[in-house]
C-alpha cells in the first residue's frame, strides 16, 4: 500500500533533515545544531507509522521504543568519554543486526505471502546483502568493543589456518547469497547467510589491532550504513534508504580518508597481519634508561618557551584532563606563549575523538590544527607537550618497516627543540611498540596521571 502523500512529504523533510544534519556534524562549530536536526528527523521518522499505519503489536514496538530510549538516555548521561568509542562501536553493532533481522523478517513474509515470479531478482539480491552485511558489522562491532573495552587483547589476534577460514566463509557467503538470488529462496538459507555474516565479521576484525581500530569502526559504520539502505528498500520506506545511503557514503569517505592519512589501504590495515606485514607488537614495559622531571621543571620549561605545541591523546581522555589542560594552555597564553593543540587523524580511539573532546572543554576551535597543517611547524616549536599520545608521534612509522604503523604519517614531534611527554608509565601505546622518541635527549618524562600531573604544572607556572 502507497504512503497519503502527505506522510511522503514529511518523509521527504525527514531525509532533507538528515542532509542538512550531516552537513552540520562535518564542523565542530555546527556539530551540536547538526546532531539536534538529526535528532529531530529520526524521531519524526519513527513515529509517523504510528499515525497512518493500522499496525499490529502497537503495545510491543511501544515497549521496544521505550527501552530503547531510557538506555539510549542512561548511555549518554553514564559513559565517559574515553568510553565513547566503545558505545559508538556497540550502537553501530545494533544497527546492522536490526537491518539484518528486518531482512530476515521480510524474507519470511515473501515467502509466505507473495508470488515468487512476481518479486525480482534485485529483491533477493538485496535481502541476502542486507542479512549478510548487517550481521558482519554487529559481530566486526561487537569484537571492535571488546578489544576497545580491553575485554580481550587490543593487539591483533592471528592463528594458523586463519586466511583459510577468513575466504572459506567469505566464499560460501557469496555463493549462498548468489543461490537465494537465483532461485533458492528459503528461510532456512536466510539463517545460514546470517551466520556466516557473523563468522566473517569475527575473522574481519580479529587480525586487527592497535592504531588501525578507529579505521575499522568507521568501515563498519559505512558497513551498517548500507545494510540500513537496504532494509529501506525491502521495506519500501524512503527515509530509510536515503539515511542509510547517507551513513553508507559518509562512512565510506571516511575510513578511505583516514586510511590515506596513515599512508596505507584499507585492505593492508585488515588483511596486513594475515600476510605477516605487521608484528604483534608488546605490552611489556622497556627497562631502557629515559630523562625524567618533575612537574616543577615542566612548568620552568613551558613558562620561558615562546612557541608550545600541545599533543593530545587517548591518555588525555583517560584522565579526563582536557579542562586542566585548557587552563594551563590559557595560562601560558597570558604569559604570551604561543600554544596550538595538533590533532592527529586517528589519536585516540575513535574518528575525530580529541576534537570531541577538547571541545567539551571549550577549547577555541582555531587553537586546533590538522596535522597536515601544523607538521611544519615543529621545528620552530621550544617545547612540544605530549600528553597521553604515543603511536602518533613515534618516528618507528618513518624508520622500521617491520612496525606495525610503518607508513603511517604522524605528527613530527621529534623536530623539535624539546619535548615533554605526560605518561603513566613505559608500556607501549596501543600498537604495541616502543618509541624511540623516549629515549631522545631531549626528551624529558614525567610520570602519572595525566590530570595530577597537569595541575601540579599549572601550580607550578602560577608560581613563576
Amino acid at each position: 500500500m502507497a504512503a497519503p502523500t502527505w506522510v511522503q512529504l514529511v518523509y521527504l523533510l525527514c531525509a532533507v533533515g538528515f542532509i542538512l544534519a550531516l552537513k552540520g556534524l562535518s564542523g565542530p562549530r555546527t556539530a551540536r545544531a547538526g546532531n539536534l536536526v538529526g535528532a529531530v528527523a529520526a524521531t519524526v521518522a519513527c513515529l509517523l507509522p504510528f499515525l497512518y499505519l493500522d499496525l499490529d503489536n502497537v503495545l510491543l514496538m511501544v515497549g521496544a521504543i521505550v527501552v530503547g530510549t531510557v538506555l539510549g538516555v542512561l548511555g549518554a548521561q553514564r559513559v565517559q568519554m574515553t568510553q565513547m568509542p566503545q558505545m559508538v562501536a556497540l550502537f553501530n553493532g545494533v544497527g546492522g543486526g536490526a537491518a539484518a533481522l528486518v531482512a530476515l523478517v521480510e524474507l519470511e513474509e515473501f515467502l509466505a505471502y507473495a508470488d515468487l515470479d512476481v518479486l525480482g531478482w534485485d529483491t533477493w539480491a538485496i535481502t541476502a546483502f542486507t542479512v549478510v552485511v548487517g550481521t558482519v558489522s554487529f559481530a566486526g562491532s561487537v569484537v571492535t568493543f571488546a578489544k576497545l573495552q580491553e575485554l580481550m587483547t587490543s593487539r591483533p589476534v592471528v592463528f594458523p589456518g586463519l586466511p583459510v577460514a577468513v575466504v572459506g566463509v567469505l566464499v560460501l557467503a557469496l555463493a549462498g547469497a548468489v543461490w537465494l538470488t537465483v532461485g533458492g529462496q528459503s528461510l532456512w538459507l536466510g539463517f545460514v547467510l546470517a551466520l556466516l555474516g557473523l563468522a566473517f565479521g569475527v575473522l574481519l576484525v580479529l587480525p586487527v589491532g592497535g592504531a588501525d581500530v578507529p579505521i575499522v569502526i568507521s568501515l563498519l559504520n559505512a558497513f551498517t550504513g548500507l545494510c540500513v539502505a537496504g532494509s529501506g528498500w525491502l521495506l519500501g520506506n524512503t527515509v530509510l534508504l536515503v539515511g542509510g545511503t547517507l551513513v553508507g557514503a559518509s562512512g565510506t569517505f571516511l575510513t578511505l580518508l583516514m586510511a590515506n592519512g596513515m599512508g596505507r589501504s584499507v585492505s593492508g590495515i585488515l588483511f596486513g597481519a594475515l600476510k605477516g606485514g605487521s608484528t604483534l607488537g608488546s605490552t611489556t614495559a622497556s627497562d631502557r634508561p629515559v630523562r625524567s622531571g618533575t612537574a616543577e621543571d615542566v612548568a620552568i620549561t613551558l613558562a620561558y618557551a615562546d612557541r608550545v605545541i600541545v599533543v593530545p591523546g587517548y591518555g588525555l581522555a583517560v584522565a579526563q584532563a582536557q579542562h586542566t589542560l585548557r587552563e594551563l594552555v590559557d595560562l601560558l597564553a597570558e604569559r604570551g606563549v604561543r600554544v596550538d593543540y595538533a590533532i592527529h587523524p586517528v589519536a585516540g580511539r575513535m574518528p575525530g575523538h580529541m576534537n570531541v573532546l577538547l571541545a567539551e572543554a571549550q577549547v577555541p576551535y582555531d587553537q586546533l590544527r590538522e596535522m597536515d597543517r601544523i607538521n611544519g611547524d615543529f621545528p620552530t616549536a621550544d617545547v612540544v607537550l605530549v600528553v597521553g599520545a604515543n603511536d602518533v608521534v613515534n618516528p618507528a612509522a618513518r624508520t622500521e618497516k617491520s612496525s606495525p604503523i610503518y607508513g603511517m604519517p604522524i605528527l613530527d614531534a621529534d623536530k623539535a627543540k624539546q619535548t615533554v611527554f605526560l605518561k603513566r608509565s613505559m608500556r607501549p601505546g596501543f600498537a604495541g611498540i616502543e618509541n624511540e622518541l623516549l629515549y631522545q635527549p631531549g626528551t624529558m618524562l614525567l610520570f602519572g596521571d595525566a590530570r595530577e600531573s597537569l595541575t601540579e604544572v599549572l601550580a607550578g607556572v602560577k608560581k613563576l
